[in-house]
């Protein structure tokens, strides 16, 4: 069994008028998504997916691009991104996974999850700086969660703590130094991360060591509607 993980998948087969189509480099992308997919995964298996997964609105609107997700190989782990908008409470996504029999898709919120030798941390991040008292709150929120995540991820000590965040904590020369203050001091040596897409935006992205954290972007596009392996 393998780890890997790709983001930013921006599923519409719930709502064909929010297709990513119309954007360059991604013409018929979710064809490109499943046939990259099955090439590389196994039913045994995970992929993360860090954030930005459907564009439905609603989490009954899901049904058709989960019914996508769960018919791939392999277990899916699920990081909220700034566009799932479907993603009510942790108790009624797990529900309905349940009622629809979609039981190879997993949501992480202030929790881990054991994989292999890894273990599976995160939360959706915010963006760097907030200026408007509500991001701030948003971001404080989201720190916490990210701390509890890591925090429960003690008990298997024996682990490998990953983090997976949608925002990227470092972009261009900002720094978001409230979550990468967590990830140092929790020790975490790899950091995964979504949300960057146009190409003009990615001269700007970090990868590679910073603060003797690897940070690596995995944006459905970046990575050519491919998983990649991370361990």
């Amino acid at each position: 069994m393998s780890v890997y993980t790709i983001s930013d998948l921006h599923l519409s087969l719930s709502d064909p008028n929010k297709s990513m189509d119309v954007f360059k480099g991604w013409e018929n992308y979710t064809q490109k998504i499943y046939d990259n997919w099955v090439k590389t995964i196994s039913p045994e298996d995970t992929v993360i997916i860090v954030g930005d997964v459907s564009w439905a609105m609603k989490l009954e609107d899901t049904k058709k691009d989960f019914q996508f997700l769960n018919n791939l190989p392999g277990k899916k782990i699920l990081i909220k991104g700034n566009h799932d908008f479907w993603w009510s409470s942790i108790t009624k996504i797990n529900n309905f996974l349940k009622e629809n029999n979609f039981n190879s898709i997993v949501p992480l919120l202030n929790d881990c999850i054991p994989c292999e030798n890894l273990c599976i941390c995160g939360s959706r991040g915010w963006i760097i700086n907030p200026q408007k008292n509500t991001d701030k709150k948003i971001l404080l929120r989201e720190i916490g969660r990210l701390k509890t995540s890591i925090k429960k991820a003690d008990k298997y000590n024996n682990l490998e703590k990953i983090v997976f965040t949608h925002y990227p904590p470092i972009f261009s020369n900002i720094i978001n130094h409230q979550i990468l203050d967590v990830l140092i001091e929790s020790n975490i040596k790899k950091c995964y991360y979504g949300h960057i897409h146009s190409s003009g935006s990615r001269k700007y992205i970090m990868e590679g060591l910073y603060s003797n954290i690897y940070f690596k972007l995995v944006s459905c596009d970046y990575l050519d509607f491919t998983p990649i392996r991370i361990n």
